[in-house]
């Protein structure tokens, strides 16, 4: 649309719900997540569970809203006329064209100043290196006793107490009783750490108190105790308030816990868990057990199968030599019957019977086969020999002439160990000529006596 006096384009014309939004949408664009602090008023909780009230000081107010996604997490209730810091966004709620902060966290009035040195403390201690992972200890995986460092009326203390019988109910435990809150709370926690230290009676210590608000947990935020647990000869476990909760003490222990009872589930051994463990390890065992056993019966038998008796190879031996001189008599035999043969023949091919040479010539091939039939011979008696020798050193007549003895049981059986008899057990003991009958009295069996 054009102005018809200035010739020039006019502004769009927005409808109500059209600039609301357009508001809306301005103040949550440009305006960030902002702390606020004022004094309750007009407050009303809804059936739904939203918080409406209004924050207000000397000069202004303004209208908030807490939604119950949010207040669900505040572990207090607000009243009218308290003064309390609030974080939020600012918004239009377009139907009414109202302006309200949406509320994410509320908090009392002076709990920013605890922030402050609680972040103050945090960067002081973390600057002189007691927040580092490499002064960490780690925990023994079988403690012999446990101490607990906790007010003796705790709720906490129940709960630790209930873990660790659960868990280990053999495990002895030590209380050392101080408050955990207050303003004495921080002198009572120093004085219990040092009668632990001094003590040595525990493999690891246990802090812990419940849940609370910051001024509650506030004894585990001062300087003096998280430096008395930095310097713990021992490994502190920090079992304080609910896993939301931070305080100094989490950052200078060993390891910590986001409750009580999962301190005690970190300090203790699970009992049952062990003894499924050692069942496994012991099935386990066994079944390696029997897999050697399996293997080394395999390899006996098969060096079983494959030894044979020296009798059995002498015998072996003889009937290959045996055959030998009965296939070189043959042969021998053969050649006399060819060269007589063709002795004869020459005999009749020859008009004169000129055969001296030819005679010569035999006795000569005849002197020559038998020259090479005894040196066959020879060698075949010098491996026999030979053979013979190699066998009478395996021989176990050898064996014992050598200065050893075969023992046999009444039934025959040779002995090899002890584990095959029992006490009075008829033994007879065979030496390379002779033998002597013999009775157990008395066993050695794995280097002990067995009487």
């Amino acid at each position: 649309m054009t102005n018809i006096l200035t010739n020039t384009p006019a502004a769009p014309i927005l409808s109500v719900s059209h600039f609301n939004r357009w508001v809306q949408q301005t103040l949550a664009s440009n305006i960030p997540l902002t702390w606020v602090a004022g004094e309750i008023s007009n407050l009303t909780r809804a059936s739904s569970g939203h918080w409406y009230f209004s924050l207000k000081d000397a000069q202004a107010q303004v209208k908030c809203v807490m939604f119950r996604g949010r207040n669900q997490f505040i572990d207090w209730l607000p009243e009218n006329g308290m003064q309390v810091e609030i974080r939020a966004t600012a918004g239009l709620y377009e139907p009414r064209g109202d302006f309200q902060l949406q509320v994410e966290n509320l908090r009392r009035a002076g709990l920013g100043e605890l922030f402050a040195a609680f972040e103050q403390l945090k960067r002081k201690l973390e600057q002189e290196g007691l927040f580092d992972n490499t002064r960490k200890r780690t925990l023994p995986a079988m403690p012999n006793r446990i101490g607990i460092i906790t007010s003796p009326q705790a709720a906490a203390l129940r709960d630790v107490l209930t873990t660790l019988n659960r868990l280990m109910p053999s495990l002895p435990v030590i209380i050392y009783p101080c408050q955990v809150q207050g303003g004495t709370a921080p002198a009572q926690i120093v004085h219990a750490l040092n009668t632990a230290y001094q003590r040595g009676e525990c493999d690891v210590l246990i802090i812990c108190r419940g849940g609370g608000s910051i001024e509650d947990l506030w004894a585990f935020n001062d300087e003096q105790v998280a430096r008395t647990v930095a310097a713990s000869p021992l490994p502190i476990i920090s079992g304080v308030g609910h896993e939301t909760d931070f305080t100094i003490t989490d950052f200078v222990s060993d390891l910590r816990a986001p409750t009580p009872t999962a301190a005690a589930t970190l300090a203790c051994p699970n009992r049952n868990q062990l003894l499924q463990t050692l069942d496994l390890s012991q099935a386990r065992l066994n079944r390696q057990m029997r897999q050697q056993l399996a293997q080394r019966q395999q390899q006996y038998q098969h060096l079983a199968a494959r030894l044979v008796h020296p009798g059995q190879r002498i015998n072996t031996q003889q009937r290959h030599t045996e055959q030998l001189a009965s296939r070189l008599r043959l042969a021998h035999h053969a050649i006399l019957q060819q060269r007589n043969g063709q002795q004869a023949q020459l005999k009749l091919r020859l008009k004169r019977p000129d055969i001296a040479p030819y005679q010569q010539q035999l006795t000569r091939t005849a002197q020559q086969m038998h020259r090479a039939m005894q040196h066959l011979l020879n060698q075949h008696q010098t491996f026999i020999q030979h053979t013979r020798n190699e066998l009478h050193h395996l021989s176990p007549t050898a064996v014992l002439a050598r200065g050893y003895a075969m023992v046999r049981n009444e039934h025959g059986d040779i002995i090899h160990n002890a584990q095959q008899l029992d006490l009075n057990a008829k033994l007879s003991i065979h030496f390379a000529q002779d033998s002597v009958d013999a009775q157990v009295r008395r066993l050695y069996v794995t280097n002990r006596l067995k009487k």
